[in-house]
Parts: C-alpha cells; structure tokens; sequence
C-alpha cells in the first residue's frame, strides 16, 4: 500500500493487494491465526442471522475491512513516496471487533495467557491503536488496526442494527465477579 503511488498513478488495486501480502512469516501467522479463531465466530453467527447469504457477508466484511482501513493512511501519506504499507491487519481487525459487538463477553486471550471479556480488551485495543498511530515511532499501520476495528463495528451495526442492542444488553448483565 503506496498512497503516493495511488495519488500520482492511480493504483487503486493497491488499497486491496496490500493486505494479501505480509512483511514475514510471524507476521502472517498472527493475523491467520487470528483471523481462523474470531472468523469461526462470526462465520457461526452470520449463519444463523444472514442464511444462504451469510459467505457474501463475511467475505464483505473481511475485504471491505481490508480497504476502508487503508483510507486514512492514504490520506495521511498520499504525499509520501516513501511510506509502505502491507498486511491484512485491518480486515482481521474488522472481523475481531464483529466478533466482541456479538459475544462481548467473551473472553480474549493476549498470547494465550492474560484473557479478559471482549468488550474490554476491544476499548483498550482501540486506545492503543489510537495513541500509536499518533506517535508514528515503529513500522506498523496502527490506523488500520483502528479503522478496521470500527469498521467491522459498523458493519455489523449497519448490516444487523439489532446487535448494538444485544451488545448493550450483555454488557449490562455483565459481573466483575463471575
């Protein structure tokens, strides 16, 4: 992902091709592995919501969260010859935050150890994301892990308004101590 390339050249394929390649193999990894363990979620939950429908959903989801995360970033660095982008972080990301607006209290797992509910790993993952991407001091698109978090938010909103009630819902019948 070159948003100097897309300004100047009009390579628009780039803001999808751009998340079907990734900097190393660990990097690959996370986000499959990612990807396979919260798409199984959602993959679940559009079936019983969409039917028939639910792969056109989900492959939606997926890569319209691939490109409308790098949206920002060319914006920011349509300017820049020499920023680079690459990786599928914010569509794994788009699928992540669908799966906490369904099951948010679920809990999540940070390197298979530290596990709180969904809900509040997906705020503090949003902060993190947020601060990051305004300090620009490592290598990372944080904006895309941002976007594509609310993102998948908003799809799901959009596409099943129900799901902001029942996440709401959850949330309230939600104890510290259980």
């Amino acid at each position: 992902m070159n948003p100097y390339l897309i300004a100047t050249r009009g390579q628009y394929y780039r803001f999808l091709t751009s998340g079907f390649i990734h900097n190393d193999f660990v990097h690959l990894l996370w986000n499959m592995l990612s990807f396979y363990f919260f798409g199984t979620v959602v993959e679940r939950i559009f079936n019983i919501i969409f039917g028939e429908s639910s792969g056109v959903y989900f492959v939606l989801l997926y890569i319209l969260g691939i490109v409308v995360s790098d949206i920002p970033t060319y914006f920011k660095n349509k300017s820049n010859p020499g920023y680079n982008a690459l990786g599928a972080s914010g569509g794994v990301a788009a699928i992540i935050f669908s799966s906490i607006i369904f099951v948010p209290l679920q809990n999540i797992c940070i390197y298979f150890a530290f596990c709180m509910p969904g809900f509040i790993l997906g705020a503090l993952y949003l902060i993190w994301s947020y601060y990051q991407g305004r300090k620009k001091n490592d290598n990372i698109n944080h904006d895309a892990h941002l976007y594509g978090a609310l993102f998948g938010l908003a799809f799901c909103i959009v596409t099943y308004p129900t799901s902001i009630v029942n996440f709401f819902r959850q949330i309230m019948e939600w104890n510290i101590f259980d």
